[in-house]
């Protein structure tokens, strides 16, 4: 039966696959027809993602993305790609007079560096194929949605929204697509490692007109969205996924 969304076929890496977003982006791309790649630090925790997802072929590579030879290593071992998910990153909660120059290296090292060095290897190594999907998990708060203590973190996240866009321009000759997926807060182990009280988190899911968090499947199921050729006409966009937040 015809189906736009099918991923029957493709070849996908997740990387940050070992829990939250990562793993739900995982879990449905193998619902989705897909071989997938898994990337993360843990191994144990990404032979759990392996053991949620149905269909064969599926494979794990451990990796630390902030270690340039590690890259190099991983790139080394996939075969040529349709798709990538970037969904490794890290947050911190801290106000701009406390921050240390450490603080700016460790934030940006995951959420920036580690995906631009990764998507400069893949392309120079010739691991995407033509008409490959490079989908960038970023955040609302990278889109002009501010809030206190996240600088560090926004910031990340509106460097990599820019990066994605001159991506998207310089790969269109191959018809390579670069977007990324803008979510507001997730019910994920991100969120519960954040010190807010729970009086904090009761407040701020006030703020949200759907009153409550997302899913990370919810935003899986855009990633499939744009890892699909349903997208094939979409690139340099960001996809904005909030439960209404942006719009108070």
């Amino acid at each position: 039966m015809y189906h736009p969304f099918s991923l029957q076929g493709k070849t996908i890496l997740v990387t940050g696959a070992s829990s939250g977003i990562g793993r739900a982006v995982a879990i449905e791309c193998s619902k989705m027809g897909a071989v997938v790649f898994l990337n993360a630090r843990d191994e144990a925790r990404l032979r759990e993602t392996l053991a949620a997802m149905e269909g064969d072929g599926h494979q794990i590579i451990v990796a630390d993305l902030t270690n340039e030879e590690a890259i190099n290593t991983l790139v080394e071992q996939l075969p040529p790609l349709d798709g990538v998910v970037f969904a490794a990153g890290i947050s911190m909660l801290k106000p701009i007079q406390v921050l240390s120059e450490k603080d700016i290296q460790t934030i940006f090292a995951t959420n920036y560096t580690a995906p631009v060095m990764l998507t400069k290897t893949l392309a120079k190594k010739r691991k995407l194929n033509t008409e490959a999907s490079l989908v960038f998990i970023s955040s609302v708060s990278g889109n002009g949605n501010t809030a206190t203590a996240l600088s560090l973190y926004g910031s990340s996240k509106s460097a990599l929204n820019s990066f994605a866009k001159y991506a998207a321009l310089e790969f269109a000759t191959k018809k390579i697509r670069c977007n990324t997926i803008c979510p507001g807060r997730i019910e994920t182990n991100l969120l519960q490692n954040q010190t807010m009280s729970q009086e904090d988190i009761e407040k701020d899911i006030a703020k949200y007109p759907l009153r409550r968090y997302g899913h990370p499947e919810e935003v899986a199921y855009a990633a499939l969205y744009l890892l699909s050729d349903a997208a094939k006409w979409v690139t340099g966009t960001s996809l904005i996924i909030d439960g209404g937040r942006t719009l108070v």
